[in-house]
């Protein structure tokens, strides 16, 4: 038993086919760069008329200007290279607007030359949406990583990633590079007693008021530990320093937050530890935080309640 094939399709059903879809198909006489054909659906999608695509034109104009150089050359290239290709643009509506456009581009040859380009434009609105909203989940998870979640400062992460800047940055231009390391004494004894909630809400009033104590734009603060907060002050002398770290000591005493179990003050206070360096070829980062994170501990030892300072720094 024999199957005849099935007989071709004229052409108005391959028509009525094409302008049933929502892609937009279209096809240019690469010769005279017309059009020869576009889709009653472009209409629809943009509001030009069919018959106002006379030629290519027409396409590059209606083109977000910010796409069209790129979009174009790459476009021109690949056909002439006789490639199949894809571009994703912004067209322009009839109202103003702009719609993000995939155009999908078969190159037809003949002879080993280029006869016309066929394609088919689609509507990535909703896709370039949801692209544009992951970027920005994307970034929001950076910032929140770099970020501390209980005070709204930069975290550990992100002063090790500044701080490696900073030195590198104070090695190329020998200025001082100084460094503030801050502990709140007896912190331990206030969650115990006020209680967490308490404790947190002290941790976002200490980061708040210690962020008034430098603000020059590369001044950096973040917390580091549970209740330890850093200053790194960029091309800041031993002089300025000091300063900054009397500033924080006066801004927290200054806030008179209540505690009743420090065995320095009725009053939240802090101890600091305070170093500077003109930073060398062999000097080494890390050796510099530990000799600041030892006069923390040096302060402490010396009753709290005050700031230690690098004999002989720079």
């Amino acid at each position: 038993m024999s199957i005849d094939p099935p007989s071709r399709p004229d052409g108005d059903v391959y028509r009525t086919l094409l302008e049933s879809t929502k892609a937009i198909p279209w096809r240019i006489d690469w010769q005279t760069m017309t059009f020869s054909y576009i889709g009653p659906q472009i209409e629809t999608l943009l509001g030009w008329t069919p018959q106002s695509w006379a030629n290519v034109n027409d396409w590059v104009e209606r083109m977000h200007p910010d796409d069209r150089e790129y979009v174009v050359d790459f476009c021109v290239s690949q056909s002439r290279a006789g490639v199949d290709h894809e571009a994703d643009y912004r067209a322009l509506t009839v109202n103003g607007d702009y719609v993000w456009i995939r155009d999908v581009v078969h190159v037809v040859r003949k002879n080993g030359e280029v006869e016309s380009l066929i394609g088919f434009m689609f509507d990535i609105s909703e896709r370039k949406k949801t692209e544009e909203h992951l970027v920005r989940l994307q970034k929001q998870l950076e910032e929140y990583s770099y970020q501390d979640g209980l005070t709204g400062i930069a975290n550990r992460r992100m002063f090790d990633t500044v701080l490696e800047r900073e030195w590198a940055s104070a090695q190329r231009s020998q200025l001082p590079l100084s460094l503030i390391i801050l502990d709140i004494d007896f912190f331990k004894q206030y969650n115990d007693h006020y209680g967490h909630i308490k404790g947190d809400e002290c941790l976002r009033q200490v980061a708040h008021t210690l962020s008034q104590a430098a603000n020059r734009p590369r001044d950096f603060i973040a917390r580091i530990g549970g209740e330890e907060f850093v200053w790194l002050l960029p091309d800041t002398d031993p002089a300025s320093a000091r300063q900054v770290a009397q500033r924080c000591l006066h801004l927290i005493r200054q806030q008179q937050i209540e505690h009743g179990y420090s065995a320095v003050s009725n009053s939240l206070t802090l101890s600091l530890g305070v170093g500077t360096r003109i930073v060398k070829p062999d000097s080494s980062m890390l050796d510099f935080v530990e000799e600041v994170d030892k006069l923390l501990y040096q302060a402490k030892r010396n009753g709290r309640m005050r700031a230690e300072f690098a004999n002989g720094d720079v």
